[in-house]
């Protein structure tokens, strides 16, 4: 005689064997079609190239001075103005890198600011007269760019580097000689520090005066002196005698 108590133990033992074991296999299925869709996922990713910001683009093509990228990227509404992630604006890098294509096609957009500075206070201007970028310079001019910038001046980085060409532009269209920098420190301080003879012998016959002091007192001449320029040092040694004997 079949034992009722015992025969029903028993289906219940097998009904909650077979719940659990449809409920593993159903865990099993979940968690097979989630490392599916995880591998796809993950193959798309490697399958698929990353594709460059536009703004990335648009830096990239003013450092290689690509003025066709440049101008289908401003054609599809991109702002001339933007500026890469260290916050400098595409018209100082132009002028920092000497892509001069980049930089008229950038100077052409009415909508572009020529007077744009980085972080620093630097602008195109500065960075072309650094770099001894005459063409870049004169671009700037030609859309009436400021050249006696208040602080720091487009005078102050030619003079530093020596570009004599620069310097001669720069003073013919009205730059102050003698401009200061906010410690008081003049373009004629500046070349004699770098020792650039020919400059300084510009500047002084532009009227730059050899006499004027920085905040800390410094001439011309001590910065000379402080830097080790010997021939700097004699020419306006020179000067300084020449004018005490008028």
């Amino acid at each position: 005689m079949t034992n009722y108590s015992t025969s029903t133990a028993a289906f219940q033992e097998t009904s909650a064997v077979q719940t659990a074991l449809g409920s593993a296999r159903r865990s099993a299925s979940r968690l097979a079609l989630a490392a599916t869709l995880a591998c796809a996922a993950l193959t798309s990713l490697v399958a698929s190239p990353v594709q460059a910001a536009p703004i990335d683009s648009l830096i990239k093509s003013v450092k290689f001075d690509d003025v066709d990228g440049v101008n289908k990227l401003l054609a599809k509404g991109m702002d001339p103005n933007s500026v890469d992630n260290q916050g400098f604006p595409l018209l100082v890098i132009a002028a920092r890198e000497k892509s001069d294509k980049v930089g008229a096609a950038l100077l052409a957009n009415p909508k572009t600011n020529i007077e744009i500075q980085d972080k620093a206070g630097e602008n195109a201007m500065m960075m072309a007269a650094l770099n001894g970028d005459l063409d870049f310079v004169n671009l700037l001019i030609a859309k009436d760019a400021e050249v006696n910038k208040k602080g720091w001046a487009p005078l102050h980085y030619a003079a530093a580097n020596g570009h004599d060409d620069i310097v001669k532009v720069l003073l013919d269209h009205s730059a102050y000689v003698d401009t200061g920098s906010p410690n008081g420190t003049t373009p004629l301080m500046m070349a004699a520090r770098g020792g650039h003879v020919s400059t300084v012998k510009l500047l002084l016959d532009n009227g730059a005066d050899l006499t004027v002091k920085n905040q800390i007192g410094l001439t011309a001449l001590d910065f000379a002196k402080t830097y080790k320029e010997p021939d700097v040092v004699e020419g306006l040694t020179a000067r300084l005698q020449q004018m005490q004997q008028k």
